[in-house]
């Protein structure tokens, strides 16, 4: 069957929606709340980490190097989310929408990687 979308223009679409992921993280870090008590330092240091997180995986989906590590780290980055802010939300109020989220982009990124010819 032919391909109506190829998958390289689907990967290129969701590195851009990364990369606006990681910007918005890094222009209105200090905004931005729900990094847990727990973690060492500063929430916002926390915060622009992610947004720099983001912009890398997006450049390196983009440019097609390191594609597939950067993917699953990524993927690994959005697990810990869903464990460390999310799976408590949920408890807290039974909000599921940041989890679902969190957890298809990270079931996307694990595609990526996994289709990746490196």
């Amino acid at each position: 069957m032919k391909k109506f979308i190829p998958t390289r223009v689907a990967e290129i679409i969701y590195a851009l929606i990364i990369g606006y992921f990681g910007a918005f993280h890094l222009k209105y870090g200090a905004d931005i709340k729900g990094v847990p008590g727990y973690f060492p330092g500063s929430e916002t240091i926390w915060v622009y980490l992610v947004g720099v997180c983001f912009g890398l995986a997006a450049i390196a989906i983009i440019i097609n190097k390191f594609k597939t590590l950067a993917c699953y780290l990524l993927a690994a980055m959005f697990f810990i989310f869903i464990l460390t802010m999310h799976v408590p939300q949920v408890m807290k109020d039974g909000n599921l929408y940041q989890l679902l989220k969190d957890a298809g982009l990270a079931m996307a990124a694990i595609m990526i990687g996994n289709n990746s010819k490196h």
